[in-house]
């Protein structure tokens, strides 16, 4: 028998893109919200009005990190600030910033939503906010 497991649909996507932008905007936080799958392809992205361009590259990396590692991008950034600094060569993961979140169902990582434009610690909680919407 074949193993099967969760997956992401399009309305998941859609309604965690509308979750974390309304808590974006409850806040005026200018930010970028992607939304990838377990292999870090994205499905979904919001540039919030007057965000910088760059956040929308960042938020994805965000969210490719945390889904491909099956953990919040934040963990990679602890592990780099307290000096295990040749991390920074990890292979296919170069958003090592807290911001990215992965979404866990019945202990499958689905995918990720990584957010930028704001504090990291800010970042992560508007994602957070997102997949509380489908969780």
């Amino acid at each position: 028998m074949l193993a099967t497991k969760p997956y992401l649909t399009q309305a998941d996507v859609q309604k965690i893109l509308d979750a974390a932008d309304k808590h974006a905007a409850a806040n005026n936080w200018a930010v970028t919200i992607a939304v990838c799958d377990d292999g870090g392809h994205l499905l979904g992205l919001i540039r919030r009005d007057t965000c910088a361009p760059v956040s929308a590259y960042i938020a994805q990396e965000k969210a490719r990190t945390a889904a491909m590692g099956k953990r919040e991008s934040r963990v990679y950034e602890e592990i780099i600030n307290n000096g295990r600094t040749s991390f920074l060569s990890a292979p296919h993961i170069s958003g090592m910033l807290e911001g990215g979140v992965n979404i866990e169902v019945n202990g499958f990582t689905i995918g990720a939503v990584g957010v930028s434009g704001v504090k990291s610690t800010e970042d992560a909680e508007t994602a957070k906010a997102g997949i509380a919407a489908i969780l």
